[in-house]
């Protein structure tokens, strides 16, 4: 990583809003100085418009390699629950260096897509037999050897899967790599906190897959481990786990988990697709996180989160790239507008105010709810890591573009294709669109999808 450096932007995004002439300092990747309205110096790495990175709060790295192989019909409907068998399939065929070489390119693509964090929702464990490695993390080192490759933040929540199905049921031969007891898990994590140990910026937090994966108890002991770091889960992502929920529980899963479990500002509820009633208003009020995946939502005909009541509480967001099927930090905000658009029949969803941005409320609460659930800091100011995306400002979408309307342009129009350089912790990690390492990268993982796919 770099250990100083000057950048200066025509104009950056900043807390407040666009500043113009903006020169940031960088000492050992973090922003040592932010000063507007001040000449460039002989030195400074010159950009046009200058933007924080986007934190990705949800990412099944793995299931890259599987990434457009879904989308052939099969017999009877497809649904989430056949995509699932698939994606079994290839799980049990990924060692850890094939893991490494997925990740690697899972995490070059996020980069080159404007996400400088990823939030790697982890339950690959054990080998193909289910049996746990001789270092239980290393599926998990293999995702930080990736990181290190690619040069991405990381936050690693390895996931504790105990169940098939509510109330505790036998898990399936197909969730073999997942499965762990919690003293198994207790050692996984701690393995996992050492394989971080010397990735700069990494962030350990715990992940119970589901409530159906999980018993009440285990849930329990979970939440004692974590402290106050970050907790992940899926929730109400289908309508048939809304009504095996309802069967064993009498309530709804998110209903059940914020009556049963302290869910609060270090909580994550993944998709919380299906909710009604009061459930956004009181997930809006417990300061957790919607986990939202757009991209893979729509793929996987998930359904759509209800936006309005949930932004009407106030409630706390971010994005994820989930099954990775498809890499880009706009192109899931655009989706997750375009969603409630269509849903409800009229525009400018997620602007609450006349005159609202509806680019700049989204990147805002994006960026803001990711890094809360990922437990990292959002924005460019003094003290946070140098995580910078710079822009084109000659793209046609962003040419003499008013400020105002700059990251309505980025999103709705323009995408990664106007991104230019990325800078992770001081790094420029992205040039000209382009990673600075995606050839060898990519060679890697042609060569470990031919090995897994021969």
């Amino acid at each position: 990583m770099s250990n100083a450096l000057a950048i200066h932007a025509k104009a950056a995004m900043l807390s407040e809003d666009w500043a113009d002439d903006v020169r940031i300092t960088v000492a050992d990747g973090r922003i040592a100085s932010v000063t507007v309205g001040t000449a460039a110096q002989p030195d400074d790495q010159r950009v046009g418009l200058l933007i924080p990175g986007l934190p990705n709060l949800h990412s099944h790295a793995f299931q890259r390699a599987m990434a457009g192989l879904g989308e052939v019909r099969g017999a009877g409907d497809d649904s989430f629950w056949s995509w699932r068998e698939a994606m079994y399939r290839v799980a049990g065929q990924v060692d850890p260096d094939a893991m490494q070489a997925i990740a690697a390119l899972a995490y070059v693509e996020m980069l080159e897509g404007g996400f400088t964090r990823v939030g790697e929702f982890h339950y690959l464990h054990h080998d193909p037999a289910g049996t746990p490695y001789a270092d239980p993390a290393a599926m998990a080192s293999a995702l930080v050897a990736a990181a290190q490759d690619s040069g991405i933040a990381l936050t690693l929540l390895p996931v504790f899967y105990a169940h098939a199905g509510f109330g505790g049921q036998e898990p399936q031969a197909g969730q073999r790599r997942f499965v762990t007891s919690l003293d198994g898990y207790a050692r996984l994590h701690a393995a996992s906190a050492a394989a971080l140990r010397d990735l700069p910026d990494a962030v350990l937090g715990l992940a119970p897959h589901s409530l159906r994966a999980v018993t009440p108890d285990q849930l329990a002991a979970l939440t004692a481990l974590a402290g106050g770091a970050p907790i992940h889960i899926h929730i109400a992502e289908q309508r048939r786990e809304v009504e095996d929920c309802l069967a064993w529980s009498g309530q709804r899963p998110v209903e059940w988990l914020l009556d049963n479990a302290p869910v609060g500002p270090n909580w994550c509820l993944v998709h919380a697709t299906h909710m009604t009633g009061a459930e956004p208003s009181t997930l809006a009020r417990s300061g957790a996180v919607a986990g939202l995946c757009p991209v893979t939502e729509a793929n996987l005909g998930d359904g759509l989160f209800p936006a309005s009541d949930f932004i009407n509480a106030d409630g706390c967001w971010g994005i994820g790239s989930d099954s990775n099927v498809l890499i880009d930090a706009f192109e899931e905000l655009r989706w997750l507008e375009y969603g409630q658009r269509l849903s409800m029949q009229r525009r400018n969803v997620f602007a609450a105010r006349p005159g609202d941005s509806t680019g700049a409320v989204l990147f805002d609460a994006a960026g803001r709810g990711g890094a809360q659930a990922l437990g990292a800091a959002f924005g460019i100011a003094a003290g946070h890591s140098a995580d910078l995306v710079s822009l084109d400002p000659d793209h046609p979408a962003l040419a003499a573009c008013p400020s105002g309307s700059r990251l309505d342009a980025l999103i709705f129009a323009a995408g990664r294709a106007a991104i230019d350089c990325v800078w992770r912790h001081g790094a420029k990690v992205v040039s000209g669109g382009r990673h600075v390492a995606r050839a060898a990268i990519a060679a890697r993982y042609a060569s470990a999808i031919e090995r897994l796919r021969a």
